[in-house]
Formats: C-alpha cells, structure tokens, sequence
C-alpha cells in the first residue's frame, strides 16, 4: 500500500498534465561546472589585455606525419610552478575538415585516485565517436607544414588543394582556421579555454583559516560533490570540465545546437539586445510543457553549429556526451576610419563547456551551407532513407484505448475520405505498463487489429521505452536482471528509479549483451501479437526518470564498461533507438524492410535511425509559430526527419488553430497529429464544416505531393541536405533572408511555403529573394520581383508558392493510403522560368526494402531548355536488380504535364511530338490556357503515354 502511495504521489508531481516546473531544472549558477566557466571567462575579461591564457604548446613535442599533428599543451598551475600534461592531436582530414582533440595525461594513464572507491573509469570518456561518427576520417596525407611560420607559431596547409591553413600559436595556445586568406574560426581568442585536471582532494581542517581557504582563488563548492533536487552527486573523479571559446570573425549569425524552443539564429547570451540571461544548454531532458523563445535543455542534444555571413558557412562539431552549455555573445567591431567605404563587422563569439570527456571538436570550412551539411553528413552519418507510409501522415494520441478504438478510428477516417497511414499506439496498450505484452481485455486481438489496418496497407506505432517495470513474474524484467543488462547504481547494484510503470529498472544499450537481447524481443514469436506492419516508438529515452535529478537519472549512476552516466548522458537516446532499429530489421530471417522508429532523445548521428518530434508543446499560436524553426534548426543540424505534434500535445486548439496546424504540418517532414490522454478528441473528421473539409484538403495535398516528398528524402539520405530549407541555405548571398525562420523552401522542388501561424490572419507576407518569376501552386498568380509579397489568407487557403525553374513530381489520384497509391500514375508540373527553362528530378523505389541500394529504383532528371523541348534522363545508379525493378514499373507512366508560365506563342498550338525509347513517335494532345487577371498561362499534355522509368522527349516547337 506504501508503494502505491508513493507512486501516486510522484505521480502528481511528474505526471504529464504538469506546466514546466523551473525549479526542477538547474540555470547555469545550480551547475557546478558552468558556475565555474563562466567565471572562468568573466575574469578573463575584467583583466583585458592583462590576461593570458595558461595552455602553451611545448614547441619540442610538435610534429605532423601523414596528416596528423601531435603536440602536448602544457597547462601552467597558479602555484608552485607545476604544470599539466596535455596531449593534442590535431588531424587533417581528406574530407576538408580539421579536427582538434585535447586529452590530459594522467587520466588517460589512470595514474589518479577515484573517492568513494568508485568502479567508475578514470580516464576522459573517449568512445563518443564510437557512437556519433561512421566516416570521413581518412587523414591527408597532403597535409603540410608551412615553413616560414616564425618561432612560436606552426602552420599547416591542408583541404581542397590544400586552399586551407591552420595556424597554431604556441604560447599561449590558439589556433586560427583560415580560408579565402582570411581567418574564418578561432580557438582560445579570449583565452578561455579551460580543462579542469584531476587533483586530489585536500581535507581541510574545520580550524584552518578562512584567509588560506581564499588563497587557493578557486571555488571549490561543487568539485567534489553537488547537491540538486534532494539527490547528492558523488562526482568521484573531482572537477573535470573542458571548456573553449570558439570565435567566428565577421559572422552575425549562428544556427545550429539543437534541440531548443527559439528562433533559428541564435540570440546572444550575455549582453547585446533582446539576449537571454543564460547560456545554451544542451543536457537531454524530460521537459513537459516547455516554454517558447528559451535557451532551456530539451529533448535531444546536437552539439553542431553552423556560423553563416554573405557567401560563407563555416561550422564547429563539439563531440562531447555530456552536460553541455554555450553562450553566445556577438560583437561589434569598427572599421578603420581611414578605410572609406568599408564598414565595420560583427564577430560571434561562443563559449563552449561540458561537464566531462575530451575536447573533440571538427571544424568545417564550407564555403557554403550545402558543403557543410554534406561533410556533416560524411562524417555522422546521412539521415536514413525511410519506407514510403513514414513520410505520410500519422494519427496519434495518449491513448486509442481498445483495439476495437482503433478500428473504428481507422473506418471514420475511410468514411470521411481522409487520407492516412499509420495509427499509433501510446503506453495504455500495454499490461500494467508492462512493454512488450498487451492488455488482454482491451487489447484482446491485436492481430485483427492489425489485418484490418493492412488492408488499406496501413501501419500500426507502439511506444516501447527504455524503463522495464520492477514486478514479480514479468520475465522481461527477470531477464533484464538475470543477464546484468541494466544500468547500475554507483555502488555497482542494479539502479531503480520510477517512471510510469511505477518501480523500474533501465536496459543498458551501450552494452553489447543488452543490444543483442533488446533485438530478441521485437521477434515476431517473442512479442506475439506483433505483424510486419508493426513499428515502433521510443520515447522517455534521455532517459526520463520521475524521481530523479532533473527528471532524469543520476549522473554517477554506471554503464556498460563503468563508464559514468555523466559521459554518455545525451548518448543515452541515441543507444536505445540504435538497438531497436536493428531489433527490426531482424525480427524475421529473410524478411527485408526498413525499420521506422521515433525517438524524442537524439544526439549527433541519431538521423541514421529514424524520426524524431519536437516532444510535448502545447495548443497555442506561439507553440505553432515556434515549431517551424525548430523542424528547420534540426534540418541544419543533419537530423531533417523532423515534425512537431500537429494540433499540441497539451491543451485543445480551437478549430482555427486546429486547421492552421494541419495546414503548416503538412510541410514537417515527419507529420503527426498527437494529443494528451486529458485532451478532447480530434480526429479530422470531427472538427465539422468547414474544418474538416479544410483539413482534409491539406491532408490530400501532402499526399499529391508524396512523389517530391520522397525526392527530398532521398536526396537527403545521399548528401545531407536539409528536407525543408530555411531561407539562408537556398540564398546564401541574400543577407535581409539569414534571420528568416517562418518561411522555406521543400526539397529542391521550389516550393515556397509561409504557414499562417497567427489566430484571425486574413493575409500573410511572403518574401521573395531573387529576381525569378514565382506562381501561387493552386491557381498560378504571379508575383515578380524582390522582397515582401501581401497574401490573402483565408481560412482554406494554404500560401504556397512555385519558384519559375523547377519541375514538381506528384500524383493527383487521392487514395485512403500512400501504399495504394504506388502504381499511380504521375504528373508533372513544370514551372517555367524567366527563359522558358526548368529542371527537376524524380526518386522512385518500392518504398519499403532495401532493395534500392541494389539499383531497384528510379532516378530520372527533367530538364526543360528554351520552352521548346523537355527530357528525361537517367541519373539512377545501376545494380543487380535495377532490370527487375524496372520491370514492375513498366507499366506506371506519366498521366499529364502540366507547363506553368506557358509562353503566348503557345496559344493555337493542340498538339506537341513525343518520342519515347522503344517506341514510334507520337502526336499528344497539347491544351493551352491564356493568361489572366494577373494569373499565368498555363498548358497540359494530356496523357503523353510515356513510362515514368524510360527515356523520353517533348518537342514543343
């Protein structure tokens, strides 16, 4: 009766229903080591030129083979004259980048003392690269030393014809990143850089003076033990933070270090205008109801930041796993006065700390943002390329409660003519919160379930998270215990904490044994009720734990290899979903789909793996409006499979804001309507007239536009590029677009979209960077010219515009679901330019196996020159199964080109020559619309009877 009581009453404290408690989460001054660093710099600037920074490089141990550099720093102490032994490695890479790592000797050597007599390891955490990295390591061996560098400095050329250079100064130690001659990233300009070695605890006696106490000119409060939210921790190996400034010279702005609820250029943090008052944090978290416009921790931590001016993105890699924060000051710097015409610039200025592990970081040097999204994506892995349903749309909420819920929500969504793919299912599936089992009474038949969404070839989600409930004669959490597969408390015991089960118990995921058992249980004889159209979430993977620190897990709790969970916290994630990704790919000899998973907790390299969602936001325009520049900093980041809860997860939208959700979710590229267990249902098909009509409409628009959506995916998956695209990455010249973070572009299909976000809106500004010819996608107004464009919004209308140049594949035929729609035919819609040309690709494959990697797919450019002739060509890579794919395509054509911006000349003109491989040419019909009431003209080749996957020419001349 106790435990029920306590339950209950933790219960109410963490439950969902709670607004983001503050007090539960540290600001910098509650966090020992951010307290410390940002002290660190505040007295590094109140010395001004008198400081100097105490890391010098020992000029004897500096030497470059085969594209490494290898060096000590030696870090000078404050008394005694000691000095701490740095090892520095510094590697040029084939790729371009260069990546900087500081580790400290003794630790690495193990020759410290552990307090407590702690397992813990002793050296820096050093396998995050493990985890985050899977190419682009491969050293340059055309990396060279710069001979005329003078004493105390050592120069290094190295990237693209070796056009880069790395200048390292020995005393004190700083590193300039130069590129185009001018120095692009800076290491250590203000001096403050600080690795907090290891040192022995001196107890004190209780009658030793205050004045030798303040001697020592160092707070000591949190090195040894730091006390939050009534739990104490241990910190056996003492201080260990690393921290450095990192500097960008002439950058006003910086994108990047997701995950937080704020606009995609950073704010400062100290000083400037409209700052905030504390640094960045990047420490994964539980965090219900979060608040917009914060530098508050999230979900997921991507420690990768890209700094953007005029023609040039460079970007830093901070590869650490731990507690990470980082502030941002921006910096006025005059010209000289004597220098006419040129004015003065802005430098970004950031500062760096984590808690634990290496100083590992990369540094890019671009020069544009797709060099550096493709390079990121080298290095940590391109964002998986998912089955078809997932990009569709999925219907969510906390919790469809029976099997016979879910059929009849899947038969409303038929009767109502509303598209969708996949329904989810959240804990309450489950017996007693007992994963991997189902409740029998209100889940009594799973498989029916299942055959019944499959005939429509829909997919079923069921949240399955990290914590095993503690209870008698559950055979999972039995095994769990029996092999050792947990993680463990600081004593070495198995830990417990609480989560929604009540008592429970984490699986270990950076344990081999823990991986290979979490696999098994996704087995379709281990979890029965499961089918192949079965997936899976993982949410509460920062971990969340209701009755700890910060809500989630103790940070000297233990993991595999005793590493402390301060190391891998924001890791942590990323392990479970890794494990469950491979759990389905195997969860069937010779059964070959790829796996979907959705994840809340992320960190670099998660994009390899599945989705993520922007976690529990709430019903309100603020929480609407915030959710674009989050999907769009995620998408910079390398993790674009991004969306947030259409609708918000807590509270109920008004059917205004319901409406305008849907109509903005439809371009998140991961789309879900999801709700709280206290929420008002809010299925589409019971909002009413006009809603439902409206939001149907936008449903039926994702899924015309599918064929794009894959495109983008696909294109995504090979070179890193975001899938939604802020306004910087498509103009890199267009400095009034860089701080834009409400409107962007899909894909590279030139589609402009602005989501109305604001209640009441009867029109909406979209700016227009360039001097092309843009058409509204529904009825082809043309708006020309730079800068803002007024559009009427109402309620039906979605603004969506057509940038002239691109070719836009779609299917028009509305189906129930994306899988029915797979031998549909295709359209076309060609979106002339100011010179008649257009240009636009096509990606195809069966949408579920991995068979595309064996050449089964379809990958065809359009290219239109002049209005008088349109190709397609082959750009696909060819495999052992590309002839038999092809074949089960031949029979899927082209239904109808639609030519958007038709010349004038074009009117009288009924027919156009089409010539396909393989067959005689042919006379097709041609329908010409004149232009009007600011409206362009427009044409269609009516069934041009060509095959999507051949060879084929239009002559319009």
């Amino acid at each position: 009766m106790t435990s029920c009581v306590v339950w209950f009453a933790l219960a109410t404290l963490f439950g969902p229903a709670a607004s983001v408690k503050h007090e539960n989460f540290k600001t910098c001054d509650q966090s020992g080591f951010c307290k410390r660093n940002r002290l660190f710099a505040d007295t590094a600037t109140s010395l001004g030129s008198s400081w100097s920074s105490p890391y010098t490089v020992d000029p004897k141990t500096v030497g470059l083979r085969n594209g490494q550099l290898d060096a000590v720093i030696l870090k000078s102490l404050s008394s005694g004259g000691e000095q701490v032994r740095l090892p520095l490695t510094i590697s040029f890479l084939e790729s371009g980048l260069a990546r900087v790592v500081v580790d400290e000797e003794k630790r690495r050597q193990g020759n410290i003392e552990l307090r407590h007599d702690s397992p813990a390891r002793k050296e820096r955490y050093n396998e995050a690269a493990d985890w985050a990295i899977v190419g682009g390591l491969k050293l340059s061996s055309a990396a060279s030393v710069k001979n005329d560098a003078g004493d105390g400095v050592t120069r290094v050329l190295y990237g693209p014809d070796n056009r880069f250079e790395a200048v390292i100064r020995h005393s004190p130690f700083s590193i300039d990143f130069i590129r185009d001659d001018q120095t692009q990233v800076r290491f250590n300009e203000r001096g403050l850089m600080n690795m907090e070695h290891w040192r022995p605890k001196v107890e004190r006696e209780a009658s030793e003076s205050e004045s030798t106490k303040v001697a020592e000119s160092e707070d000591e409060s949190t090195w040894w033990e730091e006390t939050f939210g009534g739990n104490t921790d241990s910190k056996p190996r003492g201080p260990e933070s690393v921290a450095l400034d990192i500097s960008f010279p002439g950058y006003e702005h910086v994108f990047g270090i997701p995950e937080h609820a704020g606009p995609l250029s950073l704010k400062e943090t100290r000083g400037g205008s409209n700052k905030y008052s504390e640094p960045y944090r990047m420490y994964n978290a539980d965090v219900f109801e979060y608040i917009m416009d914060s530098p508050m921790t999230l979900y997921g931590s991507i420690p990768f930041m890209q700094a953007h001016k005029k023609d040039s993105t460079v970007g830093v890699f901070w590869l650490n796993a731990a507690e990470t924060w980082v502030d941002v000051v921006k910096t006025k710097v005059s010209s000289n006065p004597l220098s006419l015409g040129i004015s003065g610039r802005t430098d970004s200025q950031t500062h760096w700390f984590s808690e634990s592990g290496l100083l590992d970081v990369f540094v890019f040097l671009g020069p544009t943002p797709k060099d550096i999204t493709k390079t990121y994506g080298e290095l940590t892995g391109y964002s998986q390329l998912p089955q078809a349903f997932a990009i569709a749309y999925h219907q969510c909420r906390w919790n469809y409660i029976t099997d016979e819920d879910v059929k009849d929500v899947d038969r409303k969504f038929d009767k109502h003519s509303i598209p969708y793919d996949v329904i989810w299912l959240d804990i309450e599936y489950t017996d007693g919160k007992k994963y991997f089992t189902w409740d029998k009474l209100t889940f009594s038949d799973p498989i029916a379930m299942h055959k019944q969404l499959d005939r429509h070839d829909r997919k079923l989600v069921a949240i399955i998270d990290p914590h095993i409930k503690n209870e008698a004669n559950y055979h999972i959490v039995d095994e769990l215990k029996g092999k050792g597969l947990a993680v463990k408390a600081k004593d070495g015991n198995i830990y417990e904490g609480w989560c929604w089960p009540g008592s429970s118990h984490w699986v270990d995921c950076f344990n081999p044994a823990a991986i290979q058992w979490w696999k098994d249980l996704f087995k379709y004889d281990a979890w029965k009720g499961t089918a192949p159209n079965t997936f899976i979430w993982n949410d509460m993977n920062e971990p969340s734990v209701f009755n700890g620190p910060e809500t989630t897990m103790p940070k000297d709790n233990l993991h595999h290899g005793n590493w402390e969970h301060r190391d891998v916290h924001n890791i942590n994630g990323m392990s479970l979903i890794n494990a469950t990704y491979q759990g389905l790919i195997e969860r069937k000899k010779g059964e070959s789909r790829r796996p979907f998973v959705l994840t809340r907790s992320f960190f670099a390299g998660s994009q390899r793996h599945g989705a993520m969602w922007t976690g529990d936001n709430q019903a309100s325009w603020e929480h609407l409006a915030g959710s674009i520049p989050m999907v769009l900093n995620n998408g910079i980041a390398g993790f674009p499979f991004a969306g947030a809860d259409v609708g918000g997860f807590f509270g109920n939208p008004s059917k205004e804001l319901l409406t305008r959700w849907y109509q903005a979710g439809i371009f998140y590229p991961f789309f879900r309507g999801h709700a709280h267990i206290d929420t008002r249902r809010r299925e589409p098909y019971l909002a009413g007239e006009p809603y439902t009509r409206i939001m149907t409409q936008a449903l039926r628009l994702r899924y015309q536009l599918l064929p794009a959506w894959y495109t983008a995916f696909h294109e995504a998956s090979v070179n890193g590029s975001p899938i939604v695209r802020p306004q910087y990455y498509v103009f890199p010249s267009d400095e009034q677009g860089f701080h834009m973070d409400d409107q962007f572009y899909v894909g590279s299909t030139g589609l402009l979209a602005k989501p109305v976000t604001k209640e009441g809106a009867e029109s909406v500004e979209v700016y227009i960077a360039d001097d092309e010819t843009y058409y509204d996608y529904f009825d082809y107004t043309i708006h020309t010219g730079r800068g803002a464009k007024t559009l009427s919004v109402p309620l039906e209308k979605i603004p969506l515009l057509m940038q002239g140049g691109h070719v836009i594949p779609r299917r028009d035929r509305p189906r129930r679901s994306s899988g029915l729609m797979r031998w549909d035919p295709f359209t076309l819609v060609v979106v002339l330019d100011k010179t008649g040309n257009a240009e636009g690709s096509l990606y195809v494959d069966d949408g579920e196996s991995f068979d595309y990697q064996l050449g089964a797919h379809i990958h065809r450019r359009f290219v239109v020159t002049s209005a008088k002739e349109m190709v397609s060509e082959d750009v696909g890579t060819k495999g052992k199964k590309t002839a038999a794919y092809l074949k089960t395509m031949k029979n899927v054509k082209v239904e109808k080109i639609v030519v958007v911006g038709a010349p004038g000349h074009w009117e009288g003109k009924t027919h156009v020559k089409v010539v396909s491989e393989g067959a005689k040419a042919a006379s097709v019909r041609l329908e010409f619309h004149a232009a009007q009431d600011g409206k362009a003209a427009w044409a269609v080749v009516a069934n041009p009877r060509v095959a999507i996957g051949s060879s084929w020419k239009i002559d319009f001349a």
